[in-house]
């Protein structure tokens, strides 16, 4: 099993790092899969469970320079690994101004991800600041709990309002309650509620728009046969939604939301070459 990686681009090396930001902030711990195009964050906490569950996908092509690994076997030609990304983060918070970064799986004493950032010097000896991030090898029998979470047969779906303007309200609505309803239509309406004994609070937000979704068989699933104006829901913890909407770091193109009702809410944040999805199960 051999990986290694170099960045050199800095504008390529600050995206990476705003991602692995946007990651630290969502999950404490997540599964790193490497694949020989792309870079998969994974975090899978049992929806059943109450947990929220997370899929980020990028592009290696996109971010690396150079790109080289070697799975666990030829057919199997993936890397499994388990990680804090809050530690990833530091690393690449050294290196803002880097000539280049290099990530390579080591291991030393235990398995771990070597940063090496090397840093701008003066002189014709350049410095380099190592960081060696500690992770657990994920053995290949494990590897069918982080398959891609499918996406929920759900009764709306509807783009996102700016996501600055979402995060202000979620972030005032959060000391009155600690759920919240998300509800939505197919006329690209969508309100947040607060509902308590003492107050009930409701933000509104019109003319969406809700994506077009192609069905399994090809032709557009038609809204012809719901009720456009009906209203979707599904109350789900505050902190969570807050969580999301803080971490933001990447400013996707697209965001939207899919509810289906009183079980789950999916969130798709897209930008060009980064695709975050989150999970957010409803509240009994």
């Amino acid at each position: 099993m051999r990986f290694r990686a170099k960045i050199v681009d800095l504008a390529c090396l600050n995206h990476f790092s705003r991602v692995i930001n946007t990651i630290a902030k969502l999950a404490k711990t997540c599964t790193l899969r490497l694949t020989v195009s792309k870079l998969y964050f994974i975090l899978s906490d049992k929806v059943a469970n109450g947990g929220v569950s997370m899929w980020c996908e990028l592009c290696q092509g996109n971010f690396f320079d150079e790109f080289q690994m070697e799975g666990v076997a030829a057919e199997h030609n993936e890397i499994y690994l388990e990680l804090v990304p809050e530690n990833l983060s530091r690393a690449l918070k050294t290196a803002q101004s880097a000539k280049a970064v290099k990530i390579k799986l080591t291991n030393k004493h235990c398995p771990c991800l070597r940063v090496a950032v090397e840093l701008p010097s003066l002189s014709s000896s350049s410095r380099i600041v190592t960081h060696d991030i500690p992770v657990g090898i994920i053995p290949r029998r494990l590897w069918n709990d982080f398959r891609e979470p499918s996406v929920p047969d759900f009764d709306v779906s509807i783009y996102l309002p700016v996501l600055k303007t979402m995060k202000s309200v979620v972030e005032r609505m959060k000391n009155l309650s600690n759920s919240i309803v998300i509800e939505a239509n197919l006329s690209g309406e969508m309100n947040l509620k607060i509902e308590t004994d003492l107050v009930s609070v409701t933000t509104h937000f019109k003319d969406l728009g809700n994506p077009a979704w192609a069905s399994e068989d090809g032709c557009q699933s038609s809204a012809q046969d719901k009720d456009l104006e009906s209203m979707a829901e599904a109350r789900i913890d505050i902190k969570k939604l807050q969580q999301l909407l803080a971490g933001q770091q990447v400013n996707p193109t697209k965001a939207l939301c899919n509810i289906v009702s009183k079980r789950i809410v999916h969130f798709i944040l897209l930008h060009e070459d980064v695709s975050l999805q989150y999970f957010i199960p409803a509240l009994a």
